[in-house]
């Protein structure tokens, strides 16, 4: 008895950049923000996990708040020179 796949790539793909950047921009912005604010009321002396690709590294509460402003800062710059005219 033969068995087939169940998972077909689907033919009609949503991209959210393609249809609204800026839409996804200040999602993201929303998300690094919401992400700070979570690692300010974590103690300083916990071990937090970043994700760096598909694997989550341990790293300190310092390191993980600075990496996540300057995604914020690099974000709100895209956003930035997408509104520009």
């Amino acid at each position: 008895m033969a068995t087939t796949s169940a998972s077909s790539p689907s033919p009609v793909v949503s991209n959210s950049i393609a249809t609204n950047p800026d839409r996804d921009l200040i999602k993201q912005i929303r998300s690094h923000e919401v992400a700070i604010e979570e690692l300010r009321n974590i103690s300083s002396s916990r071990a937090v996990y970043q994700k760096n690709g598909n694997i989550f590294f341990r790293t300190t509460v310092q390191k993980a708040t600075a990496f996540e402003q300057r995604q914020l800062d690099t974000t709100k710059a895209k956003l930035q020179k997408l509104n520009l005219p």
